[in-house]
């Protein structure tokens, strides 16, 4: 699980509990700039086929389909930070100009996570007014 802060123009992402051992990350930190996206994330966990058609690869972390998530992968796209283990509470970050090209973590609450984002990221746009 994830909890999600905003501080000094930063997006701060913190993993909790055993996941940070499995993530192998016990935070993440974000400038609002750099969050092009923020949505409920769609689909499932990536499965054991998603690494055998060159779709992607762990990196670092755990993985194990249906179950959990956690840690540095890379697909298509670039590279992703997952920690989920229930993708109903799951939100999806979209980057630009960082290490990730995305983020999928599991919240809490997911509307109030991309609320306090999408919070902060309009706070910084009319602060840059």
């Amino acid at each position: 699980m994830v909890s999600v802060t905003i501080e000094d123009g930063k997006a701060g992402f913190e993993v909790h509990g055993v996941h940070r051992i499995l993530a192998l990350r016990s935070r993440l930190e974000i400038p609002l700039e750099h969050i092009v996206a923020v949505s409920r994330a769609k689909g499932d966990m990536p499965g054991w086929t998603d690494w055998l058609h060159l779709d992607g690869a762990k990196i670092m972390g755990a993985h194990v389909p249906g179950i959990i998530a956690a840690g540095t992968f890379y697909h298509r796209d670039g590279w992703v930070f997952w920690d989920v283990h229930d993708m109903t509470k799951a939100i999806e970050v979209r980057l630009a100009d960082e290490e990730y090209s995305r983020l999928v973590v599991e919240v809490e609450d997911p509307d109030a996570a991309i609320a306090v984002l999408e919070g902060g990221r309009a706070a910084r746009r009319q602060g840059s007014r």
